[in-house]
């Protein structure tokens, strides 16, 4: 089953040239050989990246999170078709939670963003994610160059919510969002320091009707506490507004604001400087990666493991020393 070749994969040259037509089809199954963990759809999947690298990061990467609740597949939806209105053509990368069980993406934003999925200017991607850390899809990378080599200028990530998988994706775009409610509590609390220092923006959504003036005492609170973190390596002050994604209010200041920072770190230099340093990091996620189905991808590793774990319940063994164990077994296949 290991070499199995699915039934009706093409020649790689097919799926690249469909990509850089901008075939959504095309860009569509060359996706789900990229997710695939088929030995035979890996080697397609290299070819294809390879072959698309130097048509792609033409685009800006926004990542988008918030508090749950807070609107964000409106927002996005809004957000994304205000971009086409501009002339843009937008990739939605939607990482959605899975299913343990299955490692399935239980949710789908084509359903919750259904105008924009409609448009032919806009491509929308949810992808399951799985057992990867923190939440983030596996191959998101790999998926946002093939979308940029479609000729999607802007591309959008949108994180599970608020956790671990904010700092994966910071770690792949090139402005970071979020987005947050007003009324819900004390505004400061329930989000953590770390992704209020990664935040280019905040912006305060359902700022509409009776939680206008609530949203407003919100983006103070928010103003004042970023004051306190600071300033970016990229040298930008983060940005605090409010919006109303139903009403269609505040989106446009979004954008300008994603321009001004584009402006100001494409003249310091940082833009490049963070690219550069973003693909060193990719290589080294990836070897983590594949350094780790190589060991649990291994049968005798597999049937040694499940020995530990009896003898570890029996407490004949300590986790740490079936840890040395295991590892030690591991280096003699080398």
């Amino acid at each position: 089953m290991k070499n199995y070749k699915p039934k009706g994969r093409l020649e790689p040259s097919k799926y690249i040239e469909g990509i850089l037509k901008g075939d959504r089809v095309l860009l569509s199954r060359a996706i789900t050989i990229i997710e695939s963990n088929l030995e035979s759809d890996k080697i397609l999947a290299k070819e294809i990246i390879q072959a698309i690298l130097p048509h792609s990061g033409n685009s800006i990467r926004i990542g988008i999170t918030g508090v749950p609740g807070v609107g964000k597949s409106t927002f996005i939806e809004v957000f994304g078709k205000h971009l086409v209105d501009k002339g843009h053509r937008v990739a939605i990368l939607s990482i959605d939670p899975s299913s343990q069980r299955s490692k399935g993406s239980i949710l789908g934003d084509k359903t919750r963003m259904e105008e924009l999925a409609n448009m032919e200017e806009a491509y929308i991607r949810p992808s399951a994610s799985g057992d990867t850390l923190g939440g983030v899809a596996n191959k998101t990378g790999e998926t946002m160059l093939l979308c940029e080599a479609a000729g999607y200028d802007v591309v959008l990530i949108e994180t599970v919510g608020v956790g671990q998988s904010e700092t994966a994706v910071h770690g792949m775009t090139d402005f970071f969002l979020l987005l947050m409610l007003a009324g819900a509590g004390d505004e400061l609390q329930g989000i953590k320091k770390g992704i209020m220092e990664m935040a280019d923006m905040v912006v305060i959504n359902k700022a509409d009707g009776d939680n206008i003036t609530m949203s407003k005492m919100a983006k103070r609170q928010y103003q004042n506490a970023l004051h306190i973190f600071p300033l970016a390596d990229s040298g930008w002050s983060p940005v605090v507004s409010t919006a109303s994604a139903i009403k269609g209010i505040g989106i446009d200041k979004v954008w300008k604001e994603v321009g001004n920072f584009k402006k100001l770190v494409d003249e310091n230099g940082y833009f490049i400087k963070n690219r550069n340093h973003q693909q060193i990091q990719w290589m080294y996620n990836n070897i983590n990666e594949e350094l780790k189905n190589l060991f649990y991808g291994s049968e005798t590793i597999s049937s040694q493991l499940k020995y530990l774990e009896k003898e570890i319940v029996a407490s004949k063994i300590s986790p740490v020393k079936a840890a040395q164990n295991i590892l030690e077994e591991f280096k003699k296949t080398f």
